[in-house]
This record gives C-alpha cells, sequence and structure tokens, in this order.
C-alpha cells in the first residue's frame, strides 16, 4: 500500500449513500460536487441488493446470498438477489464511467468490511456468521476476492483514478464489546478477540495495493488505534460522536499519518451552519491536542457524519456542496 504522505487525499467528499434510484442523477450530482475526490454512489432506495449489505453480498466470490425475512442470508448458488445486486452495481459503475470521462484523481469506492458483514450475514441456521468462525474466516477471504475484482473493475471503467477503498465498519465495535444479538434476541454473541479482529482486517486491506483504504464508521467508539495497526490509511467517522477519551488515540492517528474523514454536516435534513462553523469543532480539537495547524489540510478531509440515504434530494445536493464550502473554510484558516 501507498504510504499516505505520497497519495494527495481530496478536501472533501461523501460518505457512500445517495437517496433516490437514478444512479445517473447521483453520479452526476457527486461528480460536479467533488471535481477532485468523486465517490461511486450507493442508492439503497432501489430495494434489497442495493441496501449495504446486499450489495456487498453481490461481490462476494463462491459465497451467494439471498433475502429472507430476517435479513441476508448465505445460500447455495446464485439466485435472483444476487444477480440483482450485480446488475445494480454494474448500473451504478456505467453511470460513473459516463461522467469520469479523462479524470484523473482520487476516486473512492465503498464495500461493507469483513466484521459488519460478519454481523450482518445469517448462516442456513438463522445465526450471524460471527458465531462461527470458520464461517468468519471463509467470508473475509470471499470479501478479499470479491473486491479485488470490484477494484480492477472500477480501474477499467477509470482509468486515470487513484482508486481509494472504503470498508464501512459500522458493527465494529459492536463485535469487539459482544453486543451483536443472537436471531432470538435474547442474548449476544460472544466478543471477537481483538487480535482476530485486527488480523482479519489488515488481511482485507492488504487486497488494495496500489492506494489506501479507509475504514468507516459512523457508530460511538471508533477503535482508532486498531485500525491503524491493521493498515487503514483513514478513518472516517461522525465527528460529533467523539468525547475526549477519544483524544490520545486521534492524535497518536494524525502524529502517525493517519488521514481522518471529519463528518461535520449532518447526514438527515436541517438547516446547515455557514462553513466556518462546521468545522469548528476540527479547529477546537487541533487545538486541544496541540496538532500544528496548518497540518490540518494534509490531515482532514470534510464529509457528512453518515450516508445520505435518509436524506431529501434536495439536502443530500446542499450537504455535499457545503462539505466542499467548510474544507475551503478550514483551508484558509486552520486556526
Amino acid at each position: 500500500m501507498r504510504e499516505n504522505s505520497q497519495f494527495r487525499f481530496g478536501a472533501a467528499t461523501g460518505v457512500g449513500s445517495m437517496p433516490g434510484g437514478d444512479a445517473r442523477e447521483a453520479a452526476k450530482t457527486v461528480t460536479g460536487t467533488f471535481e477532485d475526490f468523486p465517490f461511486l454512489p450507493e442508492l439503497p432506495a432501489r430495494g434489497p441488493g442495493a441496501d449495504m449489505i446486499g450489495r456487498t453480498a453481490g461481490m462476494l466470490v463462491e459465497l451467494y446470498a439471498r433475502v429472507e425475512p430476517s435479513g441476508w442470508r448465505i445460500g447455495d448458488r446464485p439466485g435472483r438477489d444476487t444477480k440483482r445486486a450485480r446488475s445494480w452495481l454494474g448500473e451504478d459503475l456505467d453511470a460513473l464511467e459516463e461522467f469520469t470521462q479523462g479524470y484523473e484523481g482520487p476516486l473512492k469506492v465503498q464495500a461493507v468490511g469483513p466484521w459488519t458483514l460478519a454481523a450482518n450475514l445469517e448462516l442456513k441456521n438463522g445465526e450471524a456468521a460471527l458465531s462461527d468462525p470458520g464461517a468468519c474466516r471463509d467470508l473475509a477471504a470471499s470479501l478479499a476476492e470479491g473486491l479485488r475484482l470490484h477494484l480492477a473493475e472500477a480501474r477499467r471503467r477509470v482509468p486515470g483514478a487513484q482508486l481509494v477503498l472504503q470498508l464501512d465498519e459500522p458493527s465494529l465495535t459492536a463485535v469487539l464489546r459482544g453486543q451483536v444479538r443472537t436471531a432470538s434476541g435474547y442474548r449476544t454473541h460472544r466478543a471477537v478477540d481483538r487480535q482476530i479482529v485486527e488480523a482479519t482486517l489488515r488481511d482485507v486491506v492488504g487486497v488494495h495495493t496500489e492506494g489506501p483504504v479507509v475504514v468507516h464508521s459512523c457508530a460511538p467508539d471508533v477503535p482508532f488505534a486498531l485500525l491503524r495497526r491493521a493498515g487503514a490509511a483513514a478513518v472516517s467517522f461522525d465527528f460529533s460522536l467523539l468525547t475526549e477519551r477519544d483524544d490520545e488515540a486521534i492524535g497518536e492517528a494524525v502524529e502517525a499519518g493517519t488521514r481522518l474523514f471529519a463528518g461535520v454536516v449532518p447526514a438527515t435534513d436541517g438547516p446547515l451552519s455557514d462553513p466556518a462553523g462546521s468545522v469548528m469543532g476540527v479547529r477546537t480539537l487541533w487545538r486541544r491536542l496541540g496538532l500544528r495547524p496548518g497540518l490540518v489540510p494534509d490531515a482532514v478531509t470534510v464529509t457528512p457524519a453518515c450516508g445520505l440515504a435518509g436524506a431529501s434530494p434536495a439536502y443530500a445536493r446542499q450537504a455535499l456542496a457545503h462539505c466542499v464550502r467548510a474544507a475551503r473554510s478550514l483551508a484558509d484558516n486552520p486556526e
């Protein structure tokens, strides 16, 4: 993997999901807003297979999943749900390719990480794959191979792009703490050993040999140090969920060259502050950590707090444009 210092991230980007179901409209919005760091939009409103878990399940190699009333369940063969997921991903890549002709620069693609996938994909008995260490290993290996193919396809579609892979891990903290509920809902699965979690993440992160990997979680208590050790070049998080308990881990991450994707713009409809106000918390954090203000543009990418699937189309457009303006404010006046 490239060292972070050699890779030029954009100052602002989105998390992944967008409202609506029109792939061309979403790609046009994203590429028009983020001229130097677009991303491949996800449109979960289209239904099963376009949702976060189903979309990544469609990328798996030699593992297949189908929709059950309780969620996505691993099956024996590719069915209509797998085909639908792959078809929508192809449609999204078609739209992205159309609006990135001649583009050169960072481009982000997203997929669910191995532990959130294991917490949300069911085995044939209805329990999460998380309940079976062997299933977790098989799932991570299948995901790694699927990501290799997905990255190769994105590279073929947008040959001038420097690909950034984002792994979405909103369930990671729950996996580490033993908070993922069993199928009955009365118990929780036991916590997975941190070393196993880290080693699995390192294997999946290592798939992307030609660019950086960012791990995203909009849950509280993001394990910054673990993600850094696993090889993540950047960590994406909901800035409003930080507490001073996170200060030491964040300071160490920044000093080690880890980039922060700071989710400072609300992901659901509501009034937006002025751009400078949106990044005031970043400036405050920097002062609290005693970090050099001039380091901010090289260490922070501004994003929404989470995906925008729950927002109105008009607000989603405003929020993405606001990220660009807030990033500019931060660069112009880091103090």
